[in-house]
């Protein structure tokens, strides 16, 4: 099966602990979709989302923050 990959950054707006972004970043790796999620340690604020375009919207992967009760942006995402 082709994947197709396109990444987005996501602004989260909560200061949350390294142990709540990895719970984030393994919630997100659970969805259909989604290749991988990560944040640097610099930039807690800032999660680099992989995604297949074709199989999932940027819009889709910001509701799943939304739904989980963060708020959060998309930077540069359509």
């Amino acid at each position: 099966m082709v994947t197709y990959n396109a990444n987005l950054v996501v602004h989260i707006d909560e200061t949350l602990s390294a142990d709540q972004l990895h719970g984030v970043e393994q919630d997100l790796s659970e969805i259909n979709g989604i290749v991988s999620a990560c944040v640097h340690e610099r930039t807690p604020h800032l999660m680099v989302v992989d995604y297949d375009p074709l199989t999932l919207r940027s819009q889709a992967v910001l509701k799943h923050f939304q739904g989980s009760g963060l708020h959060a942006e998309l930077i540069g995402g359509i």
